[in-house]
């Protein structure tokens, strides 16, 4: 029988059973899914959590949006390694894969391991291994054509590929292309994701509206002065002078009215932040982000004399993806290093020169949305993969072994390009002095020194949507580019084979060395690195290191064939690597597989992982972002309502006893949902002081296959890795849950509030070696091939897994997260399906389940939507509980006389309704867009030629 190489180990065997546990799909149950990406098709498995980024996180920032990542164990999709062909797949700057960048016609399978590999492929194999195996040859063609849709007509995707091969005596090849899409789905197509917290809130969470608002500035802090101010003596500081007006109009939040004249200070009434001057900004957002990848590939292998082999890889991919945001909600202090008001001497200010007389006129501050040009990003991501490998069989004293020497180069790089933000010098002088000129023509500048028309647009920003023209949004609109790259490029040689032969079998040994090299970067576009722009302003990140490893494998076998002993076997491995940026590491492993009897295998590993800094960890530029986020100081949705301690640690820090955060309509807060952040936060600056996160993984289980009945096998696998020294990105709320509710002075440093409004003014956050994360579980897996009978034959598989345990912690004195059976964190998720088979028919069905899960309450004072008011969770007290989720997919195939196949499919067929959260992550709605929005239909023909 032939020896072959499984994943997990790099020494080739005859007998497939591992020590570890691992989960394999093939082509036919990658088809049957009715889903056209690997990202999709590995989400949906069992001990894959919720993806690191959502398909419906159209508000996430960086370079990774767009592209589907995989979060196996909800250990974070850095901590997972992907091969391909076994060999490291690209990476991005930041260390996660793209799993949209493999196109799924061209796998023959997929393996999963379920267990740290560190020892056996080094970094980032501490959650586990997915090793993607594609297609070695083929004689002839096969042709594919898919098409599907959601219920409502949107979510329109469309897969089309066509893979040729011819195998020689000596020789084959293999062609492929391919296309594949994934349609938009816009919030709008239905009433449930119409608004930001869903029917039961309409109104809740609208944002600054497209009708200007404006204000006297306070010279303290350049905001707008909308609030009596008083001295250390209560004596007034600006009594009748302060105030806070939006624009009269018609319309209500929508953005579809007719503004007044903006000239005119009778214009205005007060704003009170009625619902009608916002916005409801999920309109323009896109719910579900649509992509497209086209895909080349060629794969080929010659034998050579001296019984040696070349194999080759080359693959192109190229994605590209939109992300689509509300207009941008511009205020005078946007950028507070380069704030931006309305002149004096404008002619457009109602409180002007030109208005209220000669000396007699005052700067404004404005705020108002500009829905006239959504924000628009388009990234385009080119994936290049060359790889090239000779091997060679021989024998030692008789005893087979096997050797190979190879070079691995992947290449990820792109660019984005982004519409709808302002250039803010521009805007400066379209909102700075101007006149109408004796051709009634607005113009920059004043009489006696005017700007030619070709030079300014003035802009009648307070006037809104209807006011607005197209030469002067034209004007002061921006443009920003960035382009992004990383490159891993490795040699490697490996030898292995048998030792000698005990009498339980042969002494299997395999050993290697690889050198590595990382390199990666990521540039802003000169103008957006500036901060004249309302685009997030962001330092470039440049990096590189090389890596030198070895590692050595044994399989020992002890016992086997004696009475309960009918197998014994024990695995050990090493793996040296030393890194030019940090120092050397050695992760070592054992592992063991017993078999008491011959129906029934016990198995068990004990293994070091460690996961080295990314490009991004170390060398990141870092980047402005507006966070989401709650702030714990608020007094009545945040935990200073709750616990005096947090209470007290605000006020010291410059809040009141009245404290409460205000969203971007100047607003208090409604829920706990938290706002976005009223100004840009530094976020993801490199720390070259980072040391490598160290793990140690344990796995027990057993797999039984009964004798008495045929064609059923079950298996059981316990779990726990434990991280140390880990590294994360910290987000704005940790930062300030960290200060408040902890009493952390390192994350207090780091927090500034706005002396007059007590608002959060800036923070920084980054990376850093944070403590520790814990996960442990149980993964069952059974299945059962029935005996056939006239009626067909019929095969039920179950994948279970149950998360027991997630849980971080930032130092090793404070409390334990548990974030398990939390809302993304799943305890239980279950996936069966039956498949039958009847001459030329087939049919599947599946059924996917998601246990409970605590979310977010609405209000936990009042108890609105909050069934767990006394609650402990991870974002502080009161949760509310969410039932169970049970999806139901159906497909039917039948193949034709002429070599063809015909698969037609629904998947959520019973049409199971979204659920409203409000810890998702999808940034239009609160519902997750990474789950059924109803039911999908689709469609795919094969032929084979």
């Amino acid at each position: 029988m032939q020896r072959v190489e499984v994943t997990g180990s790099r020494i080739r065997q005859v007998d497939l059973e591992t020590s570890q546990p691992i989960q394999v799909m093939n082509q036919e149950q990658i088809q049957k899914s009715g889903l056209i990406t690997v990202g999709d098709v590995l989400n949906n498995l069992s001990s894959a959590g919720s993806p690191d980024f959502s398909k419906g996180g159209s508000l996430t920032s960086n370079r990774e949006n767009g592209g589907q990542y995989i979060n196996l164990r909800n250990l974070g999709s850095n901590r997972l390694l992907v091969l391909v062909d076994g060999k490291r797949w690209t990476q991005t700057v930041d260390g996660y894969t793209d799993m949209s960048t493999i196109p799924a016609s061209m796998i023959e399978r997929i393996e999963v391991l379920k267990d740290g590999a560190s020892s056996i492929y080094g970094s980032d194999a501490i959650a586990g291994v997915v090793n993607i195996i594609l297609k070695k040859s083929m004689e002839g063609g096969q042709l594919s054509l898919y098409t599907g849709r959601n219920q409502e007509g949107d979510g329109k995707n469309k897969d089309f590929s066509l893979t040729y091969g011819a195998v020689g005596e000596k020789s084959s090849v293999m062609f492929g292309l391919s296309h594949t899409e994934q349609g938009v789905v816009w919030p709008a197509a239905r009433g449930i994701t119409s608004t930001s917290y869903g029917p039961g809130h309409p109104t809740a969470g609208l944002g600054g509206g497209p009708w200007g608002r404006i204000a006297p500035i306070n010279p303290l802090n350049g905001e707008a002065d909308t609030e009596l101010r008083e001295d250390e003596n209560g004596n007034p500081l600006n009594a009748g002078r302060f105030f806070n007006r939006v624009i009269n109009h018609t319309g209500t939040y929508d953005g579809v009215g007719t503004s007044a004249s903006s000239r005119d200070p009778n214009s205005y009434h007060d704003y009170v932040g009625a619902n009608d001057d916002k916005y409801n900004s999920t309109q323009d957002m896109m719910l579900v982000m649509p992509n497209k990848l086209d895909t080349l590939f060629v794969k080929g292998e010659i034998s050579l004399p001296l019984d040696m082999t070349f194999r080759s890889t080359a693959m192109y991919s190229q994605r590209s993806s939109t992300a689509q945001i509300a207009g941008y909600p511009l205020q005078s202090t946007t950028q507070s290093t380069f704030p931006v008001y309305i002149d004096k001497d404008s002619y457009y200010n109602p409180y002007g020169n030109q208005v209220a007389g000669a000396g007699l006129g005052q700067d404004l501050f404005f705020a108002r949305r500009t829905i006239e040009v959504p924000r628009v990003t388009e990234n385009e991501n080119r994936t290049l993969h060359v790889d090239g490998t000779l091997s060679g069989d021989f024998e030692l004293r008789g005893l087979p072994w096997n050797w190979s020497a190879g070079w691995n180069h992947s290449k990820v790089s792109g660019t984005t390009v982004g519409t709808g933000n302002v250039n803010l010098p521009n805007l400066k002088r379209a909102l700075g002095p101007s006149f109408m000129n004796a051709s009634g023509v607005v113009q920059c500048g004043t009489p006696d020194a005017p700007l030619g028309l070709t030079e300014c647009v003035p802009f009648d920003i307070v006037g809104g949507p209807s006011a607005s023209t197209p030469e002067a949004l034209a004007y002061i609109m921006s443009t920003g580019q960035a382009s992004y790259g990383s490159t891993i490029t490795s040699m490697t040689a490996d030898v292995g084979g048998e030792v000698f032969t005990l009498p339980a079998g042969a002494v299997g040994f395999a050993a290697g060395v690889e050198h590595r090299e990382v390199k990666g970067y990521d540039r802003p576009g000169q103008f957006e690195q500036s901060g004249y722009s309302t685009d997030l302003a962001g330092n470039p990140t440049y990096g590189r290191y090389t890596v030198k490893e070895a590692y050595a494998e044994l399989n020992v076998p002890v016992l086997k064939g004696q009475p309960f002993a009918e197998l014994l076997t024990f695995n050990l491995a090493s793996r040296y690597s030393d890194y030019s940026n940090f120092g050397n590491t050695t992760n070592s492993k054992i592992s063991f597989m017993y078999k008491p009897v011959k129906d029934l295998l016990t198995r068990g590993t004990w293994a070091e992982g460690f996961r080295a800094p990314t490009l991004g960890d170390t060398f990141g530029g870092g980047q402005q972002s507006f966070d989401e986020f709650l702030d714990p100081c608020d007094t009545r949705f945040g935990e200073a309502a709750r616990d005096p301690a947090v209470q007290a640690r605000c006020v010291a820090m410059g809040t009141n006893a009245t404290y409460r955060q205000k969203d971007q309509a100047g607003q208090p807060i409604t829920n706990t949902g938290g706002t976005q952040g009223l100004t840009a936060f530094m976020s993801g600056a490199g720390n070259t002081f980072l040391e490598p996160e160290t793990a140690v993984t344990k796995t027990l289980g057993f797999v039984y296959s009964p004798s008495f009945l045929p064609g059923f096998s079950g298996s059981l696998d316990w779990y726990n890795i434990r991280v140390k020294n880990r590294i994360t990105g910290i987000s704005a709320e940790y930062v300030a849950n960290e200060c408040y509710i902890n009493g952390s002075a390192d994350f207090c440093s780091v927090i500034k509030r706005d002396p007059v409004t007590g608002q959060i003014s800036a923070l920084s956050r980054g990376n850093a070696n944070l403590g520790e994360m814990e996960a442990e579980g149980f993964d069952i897996a059974l299945s059962y091939r029935l005996p056939r009978t006239q009626y067909g034959q019929f095969t039920i598989r179950n994948e279970t897994s149950y998360v027991d345990t997630l849980r971080t912690r930032s130092s090793a004195d404070s409390e334990w997260n548990n974030y398990a059976g939390e809302y993304l964190t799943n305890r239980v998720k279950s996936n069966t399906n039956l498949d039958w088979s009847l001459g030329n028919w087939s049919a599947t069905w599946g059924m996917r389940y998601y246990s409970p899960v605590k979310d977010q309450c609405w209000d936990a004072e009042e108890g609105i939507e909050c069934n767990m008011p006394n609650a402990k969770t991870t974002w502080g007290t009161g949760a509310n509980k969410l039932g169970s989720l049970v999806y139901h997919d159906l497909s039917v195939g039948y193949k034709t006389a002429w070599d063809g196949r015909v698969l037609v499919g629904v998947n959520n067929f019973l049409n199971k309704k979204p659920r409203i959260v409000y810890n998702t992550q999808a940034s239009a709605a609160s519902v997750d867009a990474d789950m059924p929005l109803d039911r999908f239909f689709y469609v795919r023909y094969s032929q084979s030629f």
